[in-house]
C-alpha cells in the first residue's frame, strides 16, 4: 500500500468513529489559552477520541484570525501526540484556505477539513469546486464540510470520487438527498460522516453514513463513545436510549439560530469546573438564567449516570 493509501485509510477508518471539535479556551483579557486547550486535546486524546478537528465549528473557527487558527491547529496537533488523528479546519477563501493548510501540513496535520465556503453569492456547483481545489492542493487528505443541501446529486457524486476526499462531512438535515447520494457513490471510497452531531446518528446510520461529529465530547467522552458503539453494533435501542438524556443539550444548542452552540458546551465544561472562557461575538456570549437552569440539569443528570454505571 503506498504512503498515500495508508494516509487515506487512517483517515477514513477515523471518519468512521467520533470525530470531536475541540472548543477554543479564552483567557481573561480574550486572548487564547494555549494552556487550557492543551489540557483540553490531552484530555480528549487520552479519551480514545478517533478525531480531533482543530479550529472546527465548535471551535469558533469564523471569529478567530488567521493567525489565532494556525495557534490551534499547532497547539493541538502538539498536544494530541499522535495519540489521536489531527484534522486541521480551514476555511474563508481558498487562497487562505490553502495557506492554512500548507502550514498545518507542515506542523503535522494528519488531514484537512474544508469549512463550507459561506460566501452569500457562491453557486452551488463553484462551492464544490472549492473543495475539490483544495483537495487538488493538499498533500494529506482532505474532509468536506458541506452545510448546504444546495449540491446536486452530481456535485456530490464529484466530491466523493476524488482521490483525495477521505469523506464527506454531511451536515444538513435532508435525508432524502443524503441517502440519494450514499447510493449514487457506492462506487466510491469516501466516508459519508454525520455532520450533526449524536441526535442525528441514528437517522444517518439507517441510510448508510459511519461516525459522526461531536460537541458534546468536550464535556462527556464517555457519552458519545456508548453512542458509537451502539450504532456500531446496530443497537439503535440503546443509541436513541443515550441520546434522550443530552438531547436537551442539543436542541439548547440549536437556540438563537445556533447561536448558542458552542456557549452551551462552554457553559456546561464550566459546571464541570473548566471554565474556558465566553464565546466571541457574534456567537451567543453567556446563556441566561432559566437556560442555564436547564443546562444544570441535564450536566448533573448525565454526570451522575456515569457514576451509577
Amino acid at each position: 500500500m503506498s504512503d498515500v493509501s495508508d494516509k487515506l485509510e487512517a483517515v477514513r477508518t477515523a471518519l468512521k468513529g467520533i470525530s470531536g471539535v475541540p472548543v477554543t479556551p479564552y483567557q481573561k483579557d480574550g486572548s487564547i489559552d494555549v494552556e487550557k486547550l492543551g489540557q483540553l486535546i490531552r484530555r480528549l486524546a487520552a479519551a480514545k477520541v478517533h478525531n480531533l478537528m482543530a479550529a472546527g465549528n465548535t471551535g469558533e473557527f469564523f471569529t478567530l484570525t488567521m493567525d489565532e487558527v494556525r495557534l490551534v491547529h499547532d497547539t493541538t496537533i502538539e498536544a494530541a501526540a499522535g495519540k489521536a488523528l489531527v484534522s486541521a479546519a480551514v476555511g474563508r477563501s481558498l487562497t487562505e484556505a490553502k495557506a492554512l493548510a500548507k502550514d498545518a501540513i507542515a506542523s503535522g496535520a494528519d488531514a484537512i477539513m474544508g469549512h463550507h465556503p459561506m460566501d452569500p453569492f457562491a453557486g452551488p456547483s463553484y462551492q464544490a469546486g472549492y473543495f475539490l481545489d483544495l483537495a487538488d492542493f493538499s498533500t494529506v487528505p482532505v474532509i468536506a464540510y458541506v452545510r448546504s443541501d444546495g449540491f446536486s446529486v452530481a456535485d456530490f457524486r464529484r466530491l466523493a470520487l476524488h482521490p483525495n476526499i477521505a469523506g464527506i462531512k454531511f451536515a444538513s438535515p435532508n435525508l432524502m438527498l443524503l441517502s440519494e447520494v450514499i447510493r449514487s457513490t457506492y462506487d466510491a471510497p469516501a466516508i459519508w460522516v454525520c455532520g450533526l452531531a449524536e441526535g442525528w446518528a441514528p437517522a444517518f446510520y439507517a441510510m448508510g453514513a459511519r461516525g459522526f461529529t461531536s460537541g458534546l465530547v468536550n464535556v462527556f467522552p464517555e457519552r458519545s463513545h456508548a453512542i458509537h458503539q451502539a450504532l456500531e453494533t446496530g443497537d439503535y435501542a440503546a443509541a436513541r436510549g443515550l441520546i434522550d438524556a443530552i438531547a436537551g443539550f442539543e436542541a439548547l444548542r440549536t437556540k438563537y439560530n445556533n447561536g448558542a452552540n458552542v456557549t452551551v458546551v462552554k457553559e456546561a465544561l464550566g459546571m464541570l469546573g473548566t471554565d474556558v472562557g465566553p464565546v466571541r461575538l457574534p456567537g451567543v456570549v453567556a446563556l441566561n438564567e432559566d437556560e442555564r437552569r436547564i443546562l444544570r440539569g441535564i450536566v448533573d443528570h448525565v454526570k451522575a449516570e456515569a457514576l451509577a454505571a
